[in-house]
């Protein structure tokens, strides 16, 4: 059974960051393309960052490049994320996805409050 879990969401203040782990089971994580992807409260899936099956290709978005890190580790089947300077509008749902247009897991919230 392929299984995608998100952690280490929860409650981050507005400037602070965050650093979810995705553990992975099921595939052949070593040989995919992984991406992290967020939905906003009542909008759809957002895009925004990429890394290749070995991890020496990274891709961002633009509204986020400088203040994210998308990294793996193939032997812990384990994508990681990390992101400074939060902002308010960045509360949404955390999902890791081979395919970003369909995240299998849960996802993991993440609230940017005061």
């Amino acid at each position: 059974e392929v299984q995608l879990v998100e952690s280490g969401g929860g409650l981050v203040q507005p400037g602070g960051f965050l650093k979810p782990p995705c553990a992975v089971s099921g595939f052949t994580f070593r040989s995919y393309v992984m991406s992290w992807v967020r939905q906003d409260p009542g909008k759809g899936l957002e895009w925004g960052s990429a890394i290749n099956s070995g991890g020496s290709s990274k891709d961002y978005e633009d509204s986020v490049k400088g203040r994210v890190t998308i990294s793996r580790d193939n032997a812990k089947n384990t994508l990681y994320l990390q992101k400074n300077s939060l902002k308010t509008e960045e509360t949404a749902v955390y999902y890791c996805a081979t395919d970003p247009d369909r995240p299998p897991g849960q996802g993991t919230q993440v609230t940017v409050s005061s």
